[in-house]
């Protein structure tokens, strides 16, 4: 399942943000606009998939759709679940002939730590701010 939500990630990466990016495993341990959206796959399966955000990286998100060059903690935060929403979104749409799944709606956790549970992490890095994806099965 990460594999496909990267897959998405990086597609994010190319034709909306437009700037090199990296992907690596290293787990940023800095503050984080945080949120989740669960995934029910077609298996029975259900996961969850935590988007943690630095706010340069969301802000960098926030130029794209809005033009802002400083937005506000409450502009980031929608900006975050917008990412949320577009990168599941995709991935659901590459994993359609294998791996069908529903989506839910993307929820705000915090601004802090990323410190839930999670099976598997990775980071993309677009100049100096990083956006980390990890993913727990639930069930």
């Amino acid at each position: 399942m990460i594999k496909i939500i990267l897959k998405a990630a990086e597609n994010f990466c190319i034709h909306q943000i437009r700037l090199p990016y990296t992907i690596n495993d290293e787990i940023n341990n800095s503050k984080t606009f945080i949120s989740y959206i669960d995934i029910d796959a077609k298996d029975s399966k259900t996961y969850r998939v935590y988007i943690a955000g630095e706010n340069g990286f969301i802000q960098k998100v926030a130029q794209v759709f809005l033009e802002e060059d400083s937005s506000d903690e409450e502009t980031l935060i929608d900006m975050l679940l917008e990412t949320a929403n577009l990168i599941v979104g995709s991935a659901k749409v590459i994993a359609e002939d294998d791996n069908q799944f529903t989506i839910g709606t993307p929820k705000f956790l915090k601004i802090d730590f990323l410190d839930y549970d999670y099976d598997d992490i990775k980071s993309i890095k677009i100049e100096d701010s990083e956006l980390q994806i990890a993913i727990k099965e639930l069930n």
